[in-house]
């Protein structure tokens, strides 16, 4: 990051967003450990283009993101790379959490009551953020959760891994195309914690450096090669 140009903060159980252009660096810092960002991309001058996530797993050939991989729309398109990751593993399959999955595991609790003190859950979250652009129920797609990892037990169950990131934890992104985010610090759907977890996360905005020939995402995978050239297609005469 040439230079951080933008700080915020986003406590628990918060949501935001923001249209990022192209060549926009964006680093997430998990404040206290054990963070879960919730996230979605879509293309601000077309809607209906947005993050997929089994394309962009299975193209790169993995379940994991991690440095090096690239998060691809349902168009072949890149919308960001991972530049920079410290602890190697964030997933995108378990998707959400849901007001009748939080009440049942941390009691229901809603702002008009309990002010800050609510349990907000990650799809309400996001559909606060997207009626911001117009966009609604139908327009939800499965979302990242930065931060949090899934293994699975012996009888092929999937659990959220304990104590996988810590504080100061961080992951940068890079954007190859103008993008709209979306975000949430909702609790992750596997998460079984005694207290509705309260991480906030730290968000840092800058310019990147030019991708060249040599880029580690770049190269990272042949099919990241390929997206790199449609995206540089859609951006011909710009």
């Amino acid at each position: 990051m040439k230079a951080i140009e933008y700080t915020t903060e986003i406590p628990a159980g918060g949501h935001w967003s923001l249209r990022l252009r192209k060549g926009t660096l964006m680093r997430l810092t998990d404040v206290e450990g054990g963070a879960n960002v919730g996230m979605l991309f879509y293309n601000p001058e077309n809607l209906l283009e947005r993050y997929n996530a089994p394309d962009t797993l299975k193209c790169q050939h993995t379940f994991k993101l991690t440095h090096g991989n690239c998060l691809y729309s349902d168009m072949g398109r890149i919308f960001a790379s991972i530049v920079d990751d410290s602890l190697g593993w964030h997933e995108t399959v378990c998707g959400n959490s849901h007001a009748e999955q939080i009440s049942a595991r941390w009691g229901r609790r809603d702002y008009q009551h309990d002010r800050n003190d609510w349990h907000q859950n990650g799809y309400d979250a996001f559909l606060v953020e997207l009626a911001k652009y117009g966009l609604g129920r139908a327009d939800i797609a499965s979302n990242i959760n930065w931060f949090s990892k899934v293994a699975t037990d012996t009888h092929g169950q999937m659990m959220l891994a304990e104590g996988h990131s810590t504080p100061g934890s961080h992951v940068t992104l890079r954007f190859e195309m103008d993008t709209l985010v979306l975000l949430h610090t909702c609790p992750h759907p596997l998460n079984t914690a005694a207290e509705y977890p309260k991480k906030p996360i730290r968000i840092q905005l800058g310019e990147a450096d030019p991708v060249w020939d040599d880029d580690y995402c770049l190269n990272f995978r042949p099919e990241n090669r390929r997206g790199f050239q449609n995206n540089a297609l859609y951006h011909l005469g710009k």
